[in-house]
């Protein structure tokens, strides 16, 4: 069996831990967690009974998939605490927003295997969706290695150009906040109307939880599902009009838009 360090240990790290160990793609005493916080590696080895290490490059050197884990604005000082311990064979796998693969290349040597990732927060919950760019180094078998570990907290897919990460970004990554103004909205739409503002928050968040349910497991067309709900003359249809009215698919579009054009500035290190 591999050994997987991650170099990090917050909440996405701890997402991705409790998945692998859950479905049961990484043993607990395979896993490594490196991070500055010690309370935090205390946590996480007493609550999913894996090794921690207080030195990223001790972390390192033990495993051959290197999840790096931290803010952006870390990346290249983990990078150059680790370089020493990278061999052709390991695989070096980061998830910070804006930093890319020829970024990250200008510091390690142009052998090492390397890995984009764009995962989401509903990770934190084994429902997340990923996206994964993989430099030519990295072999079939091994992004397929690799897709199995962000599967274990969600969908992933593997693409063959970087540059689409950043609309990945948009969707998926900041997807969460956009659903999450909507369910607000749906939520307060309740409250208008005079349901109890627990009661709407439920119902509403429930609502869209079930919906992508249906969707996602039924494999139907999110229109198709639309028009099933839409009786002739009846309720669902006319706030579909008032929806659209408002301009709601076009201000939707607007915002991935938006947020993936914000990305590719911060791959460019925009300000």
């Amino acid at each position: 069996m591999s050994k997987i360090a991650f170099i990090g240990a917050g909440n996405m790290a701890e997402a991705l831990i409790r998945g692998l160990i859950t479905s049961g793609v990484y043993k607990p005493g395979d896993i490594i967690a490196a991070d500055v916080l010690k309370k935090r590696l205390e946590y996480l080895r007493s609550e999913y009974k894996i090794k921690i290490s207080d030195k990223n490059n001790k972390a390192a050197k033990q495993a051959d998939i290197i999840v790096l884990s931290v803010k952006p604005n870390h990346v290249f000082n983990v990078l150059e605490e680790i370089n020493s311990e990278l061999t052709p064979r390991k695989i070096v796998i980061t998830i910070a927003a804006g930093i890319s693969i020829p970024a990250i290349s200008q510091i390690l040597e142009n052998k090492t295997k390397l890995i984009r990732v764009m995962p989401n927060t509903p990770a934190l919950v084994l429902a997340g969706a990923s996206v994964l760019y993989c430099n030519e180094n990295v072999t079939s078998k091994e992004k397929e290695r690799v897709k199995k570990i962000f599967e274990s907290v969600g969908i992933a897919y593997i693409v063959e150009d970087e540059a689409l990460l950043d609309p990945a970004t948009g969707l998926s990554g900041s997807g969460p906040a956009f659903v999450s103004i909507f369910i607000e909205a749906l939520s307060d739409g309740g409250v208008k109307m005079g349901l109890p503002r627990d009661m709407a928050h439920r119902l509403a968040a429930q609502t869209v939880y079930g919906t992508a349910k249906m969707i996602i497991e039924g494999g139907a067309h999110p229109a198709e599902f639309k028009d099933m709900v839409s009786s002739p003359g009846g309720t669902t249809i006319e706030g579909v009009h008032s929806l659209e009215k408002g301009r709601f698919r076009s201000s939707t579009i607007s915002a991935v838009e938006a947020a993936t054009r914000r990305s590719k500035e911060l791959s460019k290190g925009d300000k």
